[in-house]
């Protein structure tokens, strides 16, 4: 059975704006993989930890983020905020044995539409490789209580 990946894209209102204007069947017509859901965010600046890994335990086989380039965030360091947060879910994805490559940050340009497709394309061919989240088959079989993150932290709205 061949496997189609869930990915999760989280991205700045400046950098996906142009590109999210053609909709979802124009993206789809250049390209865009029909694997990846896009979260439109004021700033990645304002992603937070929690709720990348909450994407994660909802059945996401892969995450990234698309934010703008490091020295021309619109909200000066937001992209440099979320670079952290993404670099220290990798190294904890590596702790766990899970593949750091699962999630990604790019920094493209605003509504530079190539580029936002080719971050898409890149994540739909790289995850399909890997296969399904190994979360996946472990969260099946913890009791429903129990989560990825730590306990107090909150998942972030979709």
């Amino acid at each position: 059975m061949p496997f189609t990946p869930n990915i999760q894209a989280f991205c700045c209102h400046y950098t996906s704006q142009q590109t999210l204007a053609e909709g979802p069947e124009g993206l789809q017509a250049d390209g865009f993989p029909k694997s990846v859901t896009i979260h439109r965010l004021v700033c990645t600046g304002k992603l937070e930890v929690s709720t990348i890994l909450k994407a994660f335990e909802d059945g996401a086989d892969g995450v990234y983020v698309a934010g703008c380039p490091l020295d021309k965030c619109h909200n000066l360091m937001g992209s440099q905020r979320a670079a952290k947060r993404v670099a220290a879910i990798k190294k904890a994805l590596a702790e766990l044995g899970v593949e750091p490559e699962r999630i990604e940050m790019y920094h493209l340009e605003r509504g530079f539409h190539p580029d936002f497709v080719k971050a898409a394309q890149e994540m739909d061919e790289r995850i399909t490789t890997m296969g399904p989240s190994p979360f996946k088959a472990e969260l099946s079989s913890l009791p429903a209580q129990t989560k990825l993150m730590p306990s107090g932290c909150q998942g972030g709205a979709k």
